[in-house]
Parts: structure tokens; C-alpha cells; sequence
């Protein structure tokens, strides 16, 4: 395969393919985690923010394609940052799916109040409101860099840096009107993303 301007490096494109069957897997385990979803009712506060998170996805498959066939590629001269990103891409799934798993069935693929819905402060949820989206970010900036290309960079984090700010607002709302007081609190407990800073 030939990219405008060289022939994409073997070890890069190695670490390309690698990075997309990881997302591949990664993208597996959360369809199947979404069969299981209960059915949006009266309790629904998605607005629209499941289609805005799917809209992410698309885009960002644009700049996994534009990272496989050298469209947009890093003069990095070596491939540390591909390998770089390759682990950040996992760690971030980690971060993610320890948060779902503390969740349980309180996580959900749309903005869900489920019945008996209990306010969660186990796990990374003691440190901040959205670990989920925390390992998120980081996972979808590591494929990015798994690429080694700017295209692949910018199509892998800024839509979903939008995806997510819009879903914790919605969310935030959300769980303000089911907990009230309680979460009030939690927010002042907690930062969004990152623990003491955002």
C-alpha cells in the first residue's frame, strides 16, 4: 500500500491493524453489553446524545481508514508513538470498562433513570462522576496516536470530546433531578473527568 507521499512503514502499519482489531473487539464487547440494555421508557433524559455518541463513531472509523492507508501520516521516523498510543488504547478500555463493570446494570447505552436506581460512589466513582468517559477519551486518543497520523488523531478525539462533553451535561441533569440534594453534594465531592481538576 502506498500513501501519498511514501510507502507506510511495515512496523506502522502493523501497529495500524493491531490498534483497529483491538477497537474492533472493544467495539464487540460494548454491542453486546447494549443487548442488555433495559427498554427507554418515561425515564428517558437521553436527548439525542446515544446518536451524537454514534455520529462520534462513524467519524472516528474516517480516521481509523485515513490511519491504514497513510492519508494524513506523522513524520515521526520511528514507531514508539504508534506503539504509544497502542498502549494508552488499552489502558483507557480498562479505565472504561471497570467503570461500567461497577455500574452494573446501572449503565446504559442512552441517558436512563431506571427504577430503584441507586447513586454509585464504588470504585473510580469515588474519584470522579464519569470514569467511563474518562477511559473513553483516553482509549479513542491512543487509537488516534496508534495511527501515527494526524488525521487519525484528529478523527479519533474531537468528536468525541464533543460526544462526551454534550452526554455529561445530559447526564449531570439527569441525575441532579433524580437524586436532588444527594448528587448535588457528589458533584462538590467529585470532578467530571479528571480527579481535583476537571
Amino acid at each position: 500500500m502506498f500513501c501519498p507521499q511514501n510507502v507506510i512503514p511495515k512496523a506502522m502499519f502493523s501497529v495500524g491493524v493491531l490498534a483497529t482489531l483491538v477497537r474492533a473487539v472493544w467495539a464487540l464487547f460494548e454491542g453486546l453489553r447494549l443487548l442488555g440494555d433495559p427498554k427507554p421508557g418515561a425515564n428517558d433524559s437521553d436527548k439525542h446524545s446515544a446518536r451524537v455518541w454514534d455520529v462520534a463513531i462513524g467519524i472516528e472509523v474516517v480516521g481509523m481508514v485515513c490511519g491504514l492507508i497513510g492519508f494524513g501520516k506523522m513524520q515521526t521516523g520511528s514507531n514508539r508513538l504508534a506503539y504509544f498510543g497502542l498502549v494508552t488504547l488499552i489502558i483507557g478500555i480498562a479505565i472504561r470498562w471497570s467503570a461500567i463493570l461497577t455500574l452494573g446494570k446501572y449503565f446504559t447505552g442512552t441517558v436512563l433513570i431506571q427504577p430503584g436506581h441507586q447513586l454509585v460512589r464504588a470504585g473510580l466513582y469515588r474519584y470522579v462522576r464519569h470514569p467511563a468517559y474518562t477511559g473513553s477519551l483516553i482509549a479513542h486518543l491512543g487509537l488516534g496516536l496508534a495511527f501515527a497520523n494526524w488525521l487519525s488523531l484528529a478523527l479519533c478525539v474531537i468528536p468525541f470530546v464533543i460526544a462526551v462533553w454534550y452526554r455529561m451535561h445530559v447526564e449531570d441533569e439527569a441525575l441532579r433531578k433524580a437524586f436532588g440534594i444527594a448528587y448535588v453534594d457528589y458533584s462538590k465531592d467529585t470532578k467530571r473527568l479528571i480527579p481535583k481538576l476537571y
